[in-house]
């Protein structure tokens, strides 16, 4: 499904986010940015060690945070590290808000046209995926209104069941 917001478009797609053609994909990363299992995991295993060495260089970015490195073999130029809350740590709902926008406010300030996006913090963290979806479609259709280089927001799904949930979503924030 695609939606056209501004001049941008938002695009669910459900597959393998490290196979994303876009200049940056988002890791949902711990605030360690140690990349373990999950799609952190998935990154670090198809993208090289070189991800994981440039995240240790930059050491802790806080819940709600976002940091960048070089997208190493990756398809993808860029990796964002985007720290999402763990479920039932207190202010789950404001830290994925920030989480989503820092990473929209790091694409652009690098000049990137596209990104990608996993459900951040909808796995091994236990965010519940309905409020993860409409969490971060509304904080980047809100964001894509403004002012921004970005051209194509994806969020690459990883299930069908977790497509629909965005699916639903998006529909009823576009009013379709």
């Amino acid at each position: 499904m695609k939606a056209d917001i501004a001049n941008s478009v938002i695009e669910l797609a459900d597959g393998d986010i490290t196979e994303m053609d876009t200049d940056a994909i988002v890791n949902a990363a711990n605030s360690m940015l140690i990349m373990g299992g999950g799609v952190a995991g998935a990154i670090r295993r198809k993208g090289g060690l070189s991800i994981q060495a440039k995240c240790l260089k930059i050491g802790r970015t806080p819940v709600g945070g976002a940091a960048i490195t070089a997208g190493g073999k990756l398809k993808a130029k860029f990796v964002i590290h985007a720290v999402g809350p763990r479920w039932g740590e207190g202010d789950e709902d404001n830290k994925l808000k920030n989480a989503t926008l820092n990473s929209l406010k790091l694409a652009d300030k690098q000049k990137l046209k596209s990104i990608a996006f996993p459900a951040i913090s909808a796995g091994i963290f236990g965010f519940p995926i309905d409020r993860c979806a409409e969490i971060m479609l509304r904080t980047t259709i809100d964001y894509l209104k403004g002012q921004t280089g970005l051209k194509r927001v994806v969020f690459c799904l990883f299930g069908r069941e977790s497509y629909d949930v965005f699916e639903k979503q998006l529909k009823q924030e576009i009013g379709k």
